[in-house]
């Protein structure tokens, strides 16, 4: 479920996981895979500085009506959209206890990207630290603490959490990278035990 998070310059956006089914990520009008995500951010770690030319893929949806309804879809009424065709596939669980992200999530990528391309088309957008301790992806700006909000995110699986509080290999890489990181931007980055 994608939650509420702060920028410097727009104001509070959406990020999050969106289908349990799927490790693919949204960011407002931004869609991609959590695997790459965590990738790109370890890549980061190993470095002082970000170059603003280091791309980012994604997926935009620009308009409201082909992202979907996600409240509609989890609860099986309108599944228009992107997010609708995804629960029409991969409907919501009926028992509440079965709300866990999928940590295998990544197997489904291919049917992810094949259901994304009629409303969207891939493109690179920054993802670099600027002056300062502050991030950009695309065209949200985050100060340090709030970017290690959307990295914990992440690694907990979110909300509702991993299933079974098992961790993607791709997840753990990250944390262990980050956690070595003689980067400024991760300094004081902490993750539940």
């Amino acid at each position: 479920m994608p939650l509420s998070f702060k920028t410097l310059n727009r104001g509070p956006v959406a990020f999050g996981f969106f289908n349990i089914e799927s490790d693919m990520l949204l960011l407002q009008q931004y869609f991609f895979f959590a695997d790459h995500f965590c990738r790109h951010v370890c890549a980061c770690a190993e470095h002082e500085w970000w170059s603003p030319e280091t791309g980012f893929e994604v997926y935009e949806i620009s308009d409201p009506a082909k992202v979907g309804n996600l409240m509609g879809a989890i609860n099986g009424v309108i599944f228009s959209g992107f997010i609708g065709e995804t629960y029409r596939k991969f409907p919501f669980p009926d028992q509440p206890e079965a709300f866990r992200q999928n940590p295998l999530g990544d197997q489904t990528q291919e049917l992810f990207r094949n259901m994304i391309t009629p409303y969207a088309a891939a493109r690179e957008i920054e993802f670099a630290r600027l002056e300062g301790f502050r991030i950009r992806i695309g065209e949200y700006i985050f100060d340090r603490d709030d970017f290690h909000a959307l990295l914990r995110y992440v690694e907990r699986g979110g909300f509702p959490r991993w299933q079974n509080d098992r961790r993607p290999e791709y997840v753990i890489r990250m944390r262990e990278k980050l956690s070595r990181s003689a980067n400024e931007i991760f300094s004081g980055l902490r993750f539940e035990p």
